[in-house]
């Protein structure tokens, strides 16, 4: 049943106002009591238009689980060879929200999930302000296996591995991509410079809106630092108002 309006700000009042009694320290609230959320109200003018999603088919669905079987048993690059589990990715096939990372970490790698960490969890809580399910959105990386010490995927890595990604991309059909940190970001909206003055602007693949944010492990390298939550927040204040989730 869709949702009223008013049904969805009470949502998204209920989780910011969790949020911050938590101590998640992810939403910012104002010196007089306002929150951030109720910022970006309006959609700014020159938003990118949703494109229309046709059914997805009972083959689209095979075919991504096939995908996941394939990418288990990959052995295209060397990055196999250190792994414990590849990692998918996870979420709603259908979703019109995709999360894309740069690659598994330990967590990851040892669970088979994406986003199980510490950075994980502070996705899921940023979906969960978002006024999403986690089952709602599909969460994905560029690379399906960890790089060691948890390094940048190199480029070789990347080409071999993207081509799974990019089908993922397809079958979904997402309405909107989220691209978490640089590596994402500069494959799927290329650019010189970088997150800080990249972020918080769509910038478009395939046809679908692409809002490139920091990711969350660079949130939890910096703590202390609120204006890089705050900036995320308003990013993602973005893509709800663009999905009519707010």
């Amino acid at each position: 049943m869709k949702r009223s309006a008013a049904e969805i700000r009470e949502d998204l009042k209920a989780h910011v106002d969790f949020l911050v009694e938590s101590g998640a320290g992810f939403v910012v609230r104002r010196p007089d009591g306002q929150d951030r959320a109720g910022a970006q109200s309006v959609p700014p003018p020159g938003q990118p238009v949703l494109a229309e999603r046709p059914p997805q088919t009972a083959g689209e669905k095979e075919a991504l689980t096939d995908i996941d079987r394939r990418v288990r048993s990959c052995t295209l690059c060397d990055l196999h060879k250190l792994r414990t589990q590849a990692v998918p990715g996870e979420g709603d096939w259908e979703a019109e929200l995709m999360f894309i990372g740069e690659g598994p970490g330990r967590d990851e790698d040892l669970q088979g999930r994406p986003f199980v960490g510490r950075a994980g969890q502070l996705l899921r809580k940023i979906i969960a302000a978002m006024t999403f399910r986690e089952d709602e959105v599909y969460i994905t990386n560029m690379v399906k296996c960890r790089p060691p010490e948890n390094r940048v995927p190199h480029d070789d890595e990347i080409e071999v591995c993207s081509r799974y990604l990019i089908r993922q991309i397809e079958l979904i059909r997402p309405k909107v991509i989220v691209t978490l940190g640089k590596t994402p970001t500069d494959h799927f909206v290329p650019g010189r410079e970088g997150m800080t003055a990249r972020r918080g602007h769509f910038g478009s693949y395939i046809g679908i809106p692409v809002m490139p944010t920091f990711h969350p492990s660079y949130l939890v390298r910096n703590e202390g630092n609120r204006e890089l939550k705050r900036m995320v927040w308003e990013d993602m204040q973005k893509v709800m108002a663009l999905l009519g989730r707010k």
